[in-house]
């Protein structure tokens, strides 16, 4: 492994409660590397990356396909472009050791489980996206507004392990705004939910979803996305009980279907309430919502969380993922449910809230609560917390 979270580097920035990025002095970025980064989800945490505050992306891995070339050489698929210093490292095999102390994962799942344990095993701090881990008891499935509580299970996590490094893991994409969308009606205390997702092309990658199955057409399953939004949620939402996670006990019944979309999930959801509430209260709620990474000013956390809409034709992928860097959950069509008691339309970016960003949100929850260690990283830590 190499440096201890960049030892020898600084950050050139901090972070104020009112969510704006305090200077602290000028100095070199926390090192980090990336595997899988070639893939999509790879090349979007290469686009956040590039010029964030507190990062500097230095390493990059992915398959032996892809190993031993230029990341510039590598087909570039964002309209972004993509930044020279970046386009000239080189990729590197998925060997743990020689990369940064953190790392982020956009590796496939047919691969990411023995890959991150290995990195994790060797010192490195995983920060991964892949679904392997989410389940296991002792690893935090993450989204910082909603249970930054759960990352006490690293201590647990590191002493079944042996491990001298850690992984902390983002939910599925479609998980991420049901979730966030429940946590602001916790104090109606969630009992019972469906939900029907409209799910975006880009979600299954590259290539993807084959042209004549996408076009013109919805279809209605997709493979082990049921699973994922019924229990994922579950242990979100559920309470931290010593070094355990005790799931919650709202029953979601979940219906996931692949629509013409680029960049986008959509989700219908019906919910019941166990306390009453009424229109105004649960708007207010969902406007109203935040959690520690806007009360830190991290830097890729949106002031506001969730962003509602009154007019009955929005949110719509077209219109509103992009908004908020593709941050923020949008909800509409808030109204009474005649079987449940209210459904409403959730909107969010698959690949950034849902995926990439969601997994450098961690990262940055991580650093501002000094949990790797390091020296610079303290130094976060402080001046978030000041």
């Amino acid at each position: 492994m190499r440096g201890d979270c960049g030892r020898d580097a600084s950050v050139a920035a901090g972070a104020s409660r009112r969510g704006g990025i305090v200077p602290l002095r000028a100095g070199p970025k926390i090192e980090v590397g990336l595997l899988g980064a070639t893939g999509a989800v790879g090349q979007h945490f290469v686009r956040l990356l590039a010029e964030h505050p507190w990062f500097r992306l230095t390493w990059l891995a992915a398959s032996d396909r892809s190993a031993g070339r230029r990341y510039g050489e590598l087909p570039w698929r964002l309209p972004a472009p993509l930044s020279d210093e970046i386009g000239t490292l080189p990729v590197h095999a998925l060997d743990a050791g020689n990369a940064p102390e953190l790392v982020f994962s956009a590796l496939d799942a047919c691969v990411a489980g023995e890959c991150e344990a290995e990195f994790a095993a060797r010192g490195h701090w995983v920060v991964s996206n892949a679904r392997n881990h989410r389940m296991d008891p002792c690893v935090p499935l993450l989204i910082p507004e909603v249970n930054p509580e759960h990352l006490a299970l690293i201590e647990r996590q590191q002493e079944e392990n042996g491990w001298r490094g850690a992984l902390v893991t983002n939910p599925n994409c479609s998980t991420v705004f049901l979730a966030l969308a429940l946590a602001a009606l916790r104090p109606f205390f969630p009992r019972r939910v469906a939900v029907t997702t409209l799910q975006a092309l880009s979600g299954a990658g590259y290539p993807g979803v084959a042209s004549h199955d996408a076009t013109a057409n919805v279809i209605p399953f997709i493979e082990g996305e049921e699973e994922k939004l019924e229990r994922e949620t579950q242990k979100i939402l559920g309470s931290l009980d010593g070094s355990e996670i005790a799931p919650h006990g709202v029953v979601i019944s979940a219906q996931t279907t692949r629509v013409p979309v680029l960049d986008g999930h959509t989700e219908a959801v019906s919910v019941e309430l166990a306390e009453a509430a009424s229109r105004e209260d649960i708007l207010a709620a969902f406007a109203g919502f935040s959690g520690e990474p806007q009360e830190l000013g991290l830097p890729s956390a949106p002031t506001q969380p969730i962003v509602t809409h009154e007019r009955s034709d929005r949110p719509q992928a077209r219109l509103d993922v992009e908004s908020r860097g593709g941050m923020a959950l949008h909800v509409g069509r808030l109204r009474p449910c005649p079987v449940l008691g209210w459904k409403f339309i959730l909107l969010g970016h698959n690949m950034v809230r849902g995926a990439a960003g969601a997994a450098v949100l961690n990262a940055e929850l991580l650093v501002a609560r000094a949990l790797m260690n390091c020296p610079r990283e303290v130094d976060i830590a402080a001046n978030a917390r000041s």
